[in-house]
């Protein structure tokens, strides 16, 4: 009996003997069952639900988006249209007449927040029709 023990054993002589020295020498076991290889995966790269990757640069900014954009609204809200006087200047006199009694808050009733929202309104809604135009133009989508 002591003569089985000491012999070695045709299960010992699977493994490699290298294989069992370093653990950078894995045997690779593999099955038909199983996938091949598992990786870490990272949520932000995992496919959304309408197919595509998820990218890190969603925004897309780009300086010339902002620069037309911005002469794009500046220049028909300065077009004389409201009572021989442009949305952009009736905003900076309704500042200039806020900043004259500076400590004291705008009332709700002022002109002020009116011409506020509505320029400011305008200005985002060029930029986001900037965006869409320019950065569709770019890849080719029309």
């Amino acid at each position: 009996m002591a003569a089985t023990f000491s012999s070695p054993s045709t299960v010992v002589r699977l493994g490699n003997a290298t294989s069992f020295s370093s653990p950078l020498n894995k045997t690779c076991l593999s099955s038909g069952f199983l996938k091949s290889s598992v990786r870490g995966r990272n949520p932000l790269r995992l496919a959304s639900a309408c197919g595509g990757n998820f990218e890190r640069d969603w925004l897309r900014r780009d300086f010339n988006v902002i620069g037309f954009g911005l002469i794009g609204w500046i220049a028909p809200s300065s077009i004389l249209a409201i009572n021989g006087k442009s949305l952009t200047g009736l905003l900076f006199e309704s500042i200039g007449t806020e900043l004259a009694h500076f400590p004291t808050p705008p009332p709700l009733t002022s002109q002020f927040w009116l011409w506020l929202v509505l320029w400011h309104l305008g200005l985002f809604i060029t930029l986001t029709f900037g965006q869409i135009g320019f950065k569709g133009r770019t890849k080719d989508y029309f």
